[in-house]
């Protein structure tokens, strides 16, 4: 293949039956045994050699991958890819052939040292009382870990009593514990036609029936809520009123004044769960301070802090109602664990959870700037301060093969299927931003979602 000579390195390829990234690798190869490549020296950026060669960037991608997979080059984040000594397995070789996970919806973790020296200092505070969290402790939280809650759910901002909050092990099994309470086996349970896969689980194993709101721009139709209400006397609603997991929409603040007044019109219980209520810097009021005494709020760290902390708030709307799901979580709970309450409490109160959370808005700012520059001809919503988004495919792809595809260049996204609650899903996949460790995996990946939009004859060609 020839190309006008460029400064630095490019391959010489040979003729052949071979894929062209295959032709890559072996070039890399071929011209460290020559000498014509030294061990430390950089490798062209991908997009540079693919325009050098008049090759698409997933081509050379895929071509640095092999010669990685070959212990022939390593790469460095935010440095390149440089050529490994003759004889030694790149470090890299191994982690090169792991896929870029972008179906965990969870939020990008920060590198920033302030937070890490904060949180292990909440850690370090633990020490000296450790030993009485050990123990079995009062259900619901302790008189500090309530006092806790009703602090950060003031940031949302949503005021409530401590006899109204339960911490919980968990969003799940909240989200269990109130359902389960609510609504017997045959039941209707409404929400949003796209909806988290969690619900879906919950429903199938409790019996009851999902029915599905339909959704625009401005998040589900208080119409068909009303409707629906009168014509299936549903249990509950259970709504991700802020950025739906997956399609990234708000219910707007006069759909929710419309929702409130359906509710008490119906007298039906809403369980909101704000998964990602505290992510946008501005955001509509929650449900539970519209219609407080319906409503059933959900507040967990797993999208600010991180999921390993399993710690959520649960804040209901009477405290009788609290007694009553207290019996429940108690009988499948026992309790939420002390250990990681306590430490949830201290990142409150000190402030380290604020900054986690300014820190993970931050990243996914940049994140969805990537986004924007790589994919924004692609039909796709999200929002500046997620770390997901909601993409479209485009007439020629249909989601299944699309994913395929990408699973075959080692990255891995979520089909529609999986939050459709009735009707055909969309063809659509979700994209989760904050999976990948780096931003130069991100982009990356999303260079490679990029090309295969454009190259959607593949999508029939059988390869995948």
């Amino acid at each position: 293949m020839d190309s006008a000579k460029k400064d630095g390195w490019q391959p010489r390829l040979k003729a052949g039956n071979k894929p062209v990234y295959l032709r890559i690798a072996d070039a890399i190869g071929d011209d460290i045994l020559a000498g014509r490549l030294t061990v430390g020296e950089r490798l062209p950026p991908l997009r540079d050699l693919a325009a050098l060669l008049h090759l698409n960037y997933a081509t050379v991608s895929r071509a640095y991958n092999e010669a990685q997979r070959r212990g022939l080059i390593y790469s460095r984040v935010g440095q390149g890819s440089f050529v490994c000594q003759p004889g030694r397995p790149s470090r890299r070789s191994a982690s090169a052939a792991r896929a870029v996970d972008m179906t965990m919806n969870l939020p990008p973790e920060s590198q920033d040292p302030l937070l890490r020296e904060r949180m292990q200092a909440g850690l370090r505070a633990l020490g000296p009382d450790l030993q009485p969290l050990m123990r079995y402790q009062e259900f619901g939280g302790s008189a500090e870990d309530k006092e806790a809650a009703v602090a950060w759910l003031q940031r949302r901002p949503l005021r409530v009593d401590e006899d109204r909050v339960l911490v919980c092990p968990g969003v799940q099994s909240a989200l269990l514990a109130v359902l389960s309470s609510l609504a017997r086996p045959g039941d209707v349970v409404l929400c949003e036609s796209l909806t988290y896969p969690g619900l879906r689980a919950i429903a199938g194993q409790l019996g009851i029936r999902l029915v599905g709101l339909p959704l625009d721009d401005d998040g589900f139709d208080p119409d068909a809520l009303a409707r629906l209400c009168a014509e299936h006397h549903p249990k509950a609603l259970y709504c991700n009123p802020v950025l739906l997991n997956p399609a990234a929409v708000t219910l707007s603040e006069e759909r929710r004044h419309r929702v409130a007044q359906i509710a008490r019109k119906h007298n039906l219980p809403i369980i909101e769960d704000d998964a990602y209520g505290m992510l946008p810097s501005h955001r509509p009021p929650p449900l539970a301070e519209l219609v407080p005494e319906l409503t059933y709020y959900l507040c967990g760290f797993s999208k600010s802090l991180g999921a390993g902390l399993r710690v959520a708030y649960l804040a209901l709307p009477s405290a009788r109602a609290r007694s009553r799901i207290a019996m429940t979580l108690r009988a499948t709970t026992v309790m939420a664990s002390p250990i990681t309450a306590a430490l949830a409490s201290c990142w409150v109160q000190d402030g380290t959870a604020d900054l986690a959370l300014s820190l993970t808005r931050q990243e996914s700012q940049a994140r969805q700037g990537l986004l924007a520059g790589i994919l924004g001809n692609a039909d796709y919503r999200s929002h500046p301060e997620a770390f997901h988004a909601w993409l479209k495919m485009p007439p020629a792809w249909s989601r299944v093969a699309f994913a395929a595809r990408l699973r075959a260049q080692n990255i891995n996204v979520v089909v529609s299927d999986a939050f459709a609650v009735n009707g055909k899903p969309p063809e659509a996949v979700r994209l989760c931003l904050g999976g990948p460790a780096s931003r130069q995996d991100l982009a990356q990946a999303l260079h490679l979602i990029g090309d295969a939009l454009e190259q959607p004859g593949a999508a029939s060609a059988g390869f995948f």
